[in-house]
């Protein structure tokens, strides 16, 4: 038998790989790579030669890192370079009654062994720090001047919250600590001042609980020191000469100055203090808190003679020189407002009975002149059966159309009445001058009426509930047509994309503002002429003489520190400007539109009457750019509140304060921010007529009580209706005489279910004014005093 060979099947037998490129030709590789161009593989390079080169990189950022931070510091500092540089400007501000200001000044100079400078007429006082070749300038506050605080920490580098161990923050503080918050803080210490030191056995809970709640509104704050304890009061002063000074944003690109000398002489107010911030162009105008706008007339120099050492003889003075003054062709204007032309507009020819009426251009009827010997008397029209108390505070001024429907809900239901008018003498003697200057009336009210007002101030509260729960809702008047009533009002098929020209039926107002075609490229050019234009350095000791400024600007009042600022082009003019405010948490009190506040924004504070409209989500604006006026600023909601005032650059923060009893307390009731300055935006208010589902038939349904009379329901006839439940309608016919309609929806309704329409009127801020220390307004310029309310 002849032997086999063993094979395997030829499905199990290996097969290698043709071709590898390791084993391939050179002319092969080289067919291969035709066109193509060497890469080296990012794997090539060993492990130990990428750590390296990664770990080169991180050095050198974080070099670079370093570098950048050390010259931002060092550029920050440079003006406070030396003890004849700029002093450090710190805000001393006490939270307890108890707190003495200038004892802590005191404590920190005696922890270096200084000497305090105080200037007796502005109160600030002045620390040359030589151990830290730098100089201090203390601004000492008094506790309970709110404005004065706020003016002070609008210039410092650093603010020194002053606690005391023994007294709680009331709040009076906590409201100041929030106000701050929304102006804008610099650095900020804290330390703890008392009259006698503290017991070693409290001193740590103490210590522990006024941190705790300084951290509540600064939370990078991480120690609290005592102004008892020698190394406390040694490192708080190392802290403020060595340190650099917190960024406000706000104050970037503008210059400001604390007035360190003031005077005033034929209307030329001078200003002698540090330049801070940017650089100061003498073409720019100047701003006074509490007092407006000023033009430059000159800059000039005001060098400190050095300060003699020890052995040698006083400094010779320095004369001062010219550094910068305005240029006529480049200088801004303090016009702020248009002058509108009335001659402009449509004009109408009397008629023939109102040319009959008059005789020689008198009317007929007019007041005849007082009796010789007599004292003239104010006659005013006044509601049949008026007081002369009650006639005293009525305005003579035309006032809004509608100002008691702007001003709530009760003026929509309540209808105002035709009352027969009289004329009513007042008497000239019921009037009496106050400290302020203003003539005011009083008269001791009786129980009746102080009852009735008392109710009115109650019901006010009501009034807001009754919105939350019912909004815009108004009931349609019974003896006047409804056409007539609301006739100013309109009806939207869709709020955001139905057509509304922002341009029809404007107010006087509008034709007084200026308006931007592009405001951020506006913003852009001014802040990049600015920085082109240059002028007097930041650090430079100089005075600044302002013309045409009233004798009141020049008070200096100790404890009060006087500021100027230096604005960007054309912030002077007026506009529309819109800011995002929410509501303070701790604020109670019912805040409704149109009425009087206190709006901080920047530098400025100006008396408004902001009205509120709905922020849209990520601030859209819709097709039409359509917005629903809010008759309340409510908790938890961001709105947007419009007033008149100057052009804002930038996100400034701003604060809404209300004025209370005390001027020295006012109430924060807001904080947001600038928006923009859009004078298109159409605040629309809207109001809800509601009737009630008489007899309903599927889809069709008899509806009463939302109209009256039938030509009413024939006027109101093209706008849709809707119901609570979500259907939508129209009104096809007219039943009777007394209101009721046919009405048909797109689905069935039911009989609980309310039948609604919504009406639309546009609305406009009031006109507002500088708000000055003391409740009176700065006096109107350019133009500004005729303003009007719509």
């Amino acid at each position: 038998m002849t032997e086999t060979a063993h094979h395997h099947r030829p499905t199990l037998k290996q097969k290698n790989k043709s071709f590898k490129s390791k084993h391939a030709t050179k002319s092969s590789l080289k067919e291969a790579a035709k066109g193509m161009t060497h890469r080296e593989s990012p794997k090539a390079n060993s492990g130990s030669n990428a750590a390296a080169q990664l770990r080169i990189n991180r050095r050198n950022n974080a070099k670079q890192a370093q570098l950048k931070k050390r010259q931002s510091l060092v550029s920050a500092t440079r003006i406070f370079g030396g003890t004849d540089g700029a002093p450090r400007i710190v805000a001393i501000v006490p939270l307890t009654g108890d707190v003495n200001t200038r004892d802590v000044s005191a404590r920190l100079a005696q922890a270096i062994d200084g000497t305090l400078e105080e200037d007796s007429v502005s109160g600030l006082q002045k620390l040359r720090a030589d151990r830290f070749k730098t100089s201090v300038q203390f601004i000492p506050l008094p506790y309970r001047q709110m404005y004065a605080t706020l003016d002070a920490c609008k210039v410092a580098d650093y603010v020194i919250f002053a606690l005391s161990p023994n007294v709680e923050v009331e709040n009076w503080g906590d409201t100041l600590l929030r106000t701050l918050q929304a102006q804008g803080l610099p650095e900020v210490v804290a330390v703890v001042s008392s009259d006698e030191a503290m017991e070693s056995k409290e001193k740590s809970g103490i210590m522990k609980s006024l941190l705790s709640f300084i951290q509540y509104f600064v939370p990078i704050q991480s120690r609290i020191f005592d102004m008892h304890h020698g190394s406390d009061t040694l490192i708080t002063l190392r802290t403020i000469c060595e340190g650099k000074p917190s960024d406000v944003k706000w104050r970037d690109g503008r210059s400001y100055i604390l007035g360190e000398n003031v005077s005033w002489s034929d209307g030329t107010l001078s200003v002698t203090g540090v330049v801070r911030g940017a650089y100061l162009s003498a073409n720019r105008l100047i701003h006074i808190p509490n007092h407006g706008d000023f033009q430059v007339s000159k800059v000039t120099s005001a060098p400190l003679p050095p300060h003699p050492k020890s052995g040698h003889a006083p400094a010779i003075e320095i004369e001062p020189e010219v550094l910068a003054e305005p240029d006529e062709s480049s200088a801004d204007s303090l016009v702020s407002s248009n002058d509108p032309d009335d001659m402009a507009n449509e004009q109408t020819w009397p008629s023939e009975e109102e040319m009959r009426g008059s005789v020689n251009g008198h009317a007929s009827d007019a007041i005849p002149d007082a009796k010789v010997g007599t004292t003239p008397k104010v006659v005013r029209k006044v509601p049949k059966g008026t007081s002369e108390y009650q006639a005293a505070w009525i305005i003579d001024e035309s006032d809004e159309d509608d100002e008691g429907e702007e001003n709530g809900e009760a003026g929509e239901v309540e209808m105002e009445e035709v009352e027969e008018m009289e004329e009513l003498p007042v008497a000239g003697d019921t009037e009496m001058d106050t400290d302020l200057g203003r003539s005011v009336t009083f008269q001791d009210l009786d129980d009746v009426e102080e009852a009735r007002q008392l109710q009115h101030w109650r019901e006010r509260k009501r009034e807001e509930e009754d919105d939350a729960q019912f909004p815009d809702e108004i009931d349609t008047p019974l003896d006047v047509p409804a056409r007539g009533r609301f006739q100013r009002y309109r009806g939207l098929r869709s709020f955001r994309t139905s057509p509304w020209d922002p341009y029809e039926n404007l107010p006087r107002d509008y034709a007084r503002i200026f308006q931007f075609e592009d405001f951020k490229r506006t913003e852009r050019a001014v802040k990049r002429r600015a920085e082109e234009e240059g002028g007097v350095e930041p650090g430079t000791r100089v005075t600044v003489y302002l013309k045409d400024v009233p004798k009141d600007a020049a008070q200096v009042i100790p404890g009060r520190p006087f500021t100027v600022f230096s604005l960007l082009q054309h912030e002077h003019k007026k506009t529309v400007l819109n800011f995002t405010v929410q509501r303070n948490t701790e604020y109670d009190g019912s805040v409704r539109s149109k009425d009087p506040l206190i709006l901080c924004v920047g530098p400025r504070r100006m008396r408004v009457n902001p009205i509120y409209s709905q922020h849209t989500r990520g601030g859209g604006k819709g097709a039409n750019n359509v917005h629903k006026f809010e008759r309340y600023l409510r908790h938890g909601v961001t709105d947007v509140a419009t007033v008149y005032g100057p052009v804002v650059y930038g996100k400034q923060p701003c604060a809404l304060l209300r004025e209370t009893e005390d001027p020295e307390a006012p109430g924060l009731v807001a904080m947001g921010s600038f928006l923009h300055p859009d004078t298109t935006r159409v605040i629309a208010k809207r109001i809800v007529l509601t009737g009630h589902p008489f007899k309903i038939h599927k889809k069709t349904a008899t509806i009463r009580y939302m109209f009256f009379n039938s030509e009413d329901v024939a006027y109101f006839r093209p706008i849709q209706l809707h119901t609570k439940h979500g259907r939508t309608g129209h009104i096809k016919e007219s039943l009777g005489t007394h209101g009721y309609y046919k009405a048909h929806f797109d689905g069935p309704i039911s009989q609980m279910d309310t039948v609604c329409m919504s009406l639309y009127k546009r609305v406009y801020p009031k006109w507002s004014e500088i708000w000055s220390e003391g409740g009176m307004s700065a006096a109107p310029r350019d133009g500004d005093e005729d303003a009007m309310e719509e």
